[in-house]
């Protein structure tokens, strides 16, 4: 066991055993959480998405929705994370021709006791997950990478933004 200077991971017990954090003391604060994402492609897929030409339909639309609907649910896809009533979940989806392919970026928030980097990263994974779904059909070789936090801010530890 970690000793009471060393960091120690939040979601085990003292015997080690898997176990949920207790919240209950803790303060209510404005949290909110960005994440990013992004799904690699082949130039004739992205160009398929951005004409609306995919058989599937709107695929940019289809996963902004997922991905906001994934936020909502992220405390019955990861087993130790909180229900929470989210205040705001917003996706953003931009085509990048360098990739190329398509920059995800989700913004969860909330009033409460934990943070929420957990729903955007969740809705980030979803979004692209959608992407790649949709456009399957075309593109089998479409990659999925870079999800990450890049920023939270309230609660006891306070703002942190990723080193870049």
């Amino acid at each position: 066991m970690a000793d009471e200077t060393s960091p120690r991971l939040t979601h085990l017990a003292e015997d080690g055993s898997a176990a949920m954090v207790d919240v209950g003391d803790k303060a209510d604060t404005v949290r909110v959480a960005e994440a990013v994402g992004h799904v690699r492609m082949k130039p004739e897929t992205l160009a398929l998405i951005l004409a609306g030409n995919m058989k599937k339909g709107d695929v940019i639309g289809a996963a902004r929705i997922a991905g906001i609907m994934a936020a909502k649910q992220t405390a019955n896809l990861i087993p130790l994370c909180h229900p929470l009533a989210l205040t705001k979940v917003s996706v953003e989806i931009e085509p990048d021709e360098a990739l190329p392919g398509l920059r995800v970026r989700a913004m969860a928030k909330l009033t409460g006791k934990t943070g929420v980097e957990m729903e955007a990263l969740t809705a980030v994974s979803v979004t692209c997950l959608t992407i790649y779904d949709m456009a399957k059909a075309v593109d089998r070789g479409m990659e999925i990478d870079g999800i990450k936090v890049l920023a939270k801010s309230g609660g006891k530890s306070g703002d942190w933004k990723l080193d870049t």
